[in-house]
């Protein structure tokens, strides 16, 4: 890991999508990433960062419940403490992903983050229960785009301009 800014990659996945998404992030940025688990992530994990990916799936119209999970063990203990660091997103959805991303989107307004890019949403069409519940590939331009995120998210943070 370099000694500059560090990009917290956060995720939780349940069926491959949302760990390939951040496992390609993390990829695209290379050394200045920390690639963590929701179930991992404490408070401190969010303190020592310069900026956040918040990468998980949408169940049932909401961020998944680990990652509501560690925002809920962490949202007091940072609160005030990371106002204007900069975050985006990447949401893994059967249908639409706008509920999960309105979610993280409302608790980034509260810490005051800074959205620096555009959400990505990866639309699965996972619409019977025996596809939704099956394990997910992710298509090569899902996956580079993520790539792409992260180098550009990685870059942002190493130059300053967030």
């Amino acid at each position: 890991m370099s000694n500059g800014p560090t990009l917290l990659i956060a995720w939780h996945s349940r069926t491959g999508a949302s760990r390939a998404m951040a496992e390609a992030a993390a990829k695209g940025a290379g050394g200045t990433a920390r690639l963590m688990r929701a179930e991992d992530v404490q408070p401190d994990d969010l303190l020592s960062a310069s900026g956040y990916l918040f990468v998980c799936p949408e169940n049932l119209a909401t961020m998944s419940g680990m990652m509501k999970e560690m925002f809920d063990r962490s949202y007091y203990p940072v609160l005030g403490k990371i106002e204007g660091r900069p975050y985006a997103t990447a949401i893994a959805a059967g249908s639409d992903g706008e509920g999960a991303q309105r979610q993280i989107d409302r608790i980034a307004k509260g810490w005051r983050l800074k959205r620096v890019a555009e959400p990505i949403i990866v639309c699965t069409q996972a619409q019977t229960r025996e596809a939704i519940e099956a394990p997910k590939t992710l298509d090569d331009a899902d996956l580079a785009q993520c790539c792409e995120l992260g180098e550009a998210l990685a870059t942002g943070l190493s130059m300053g301009v967030f």
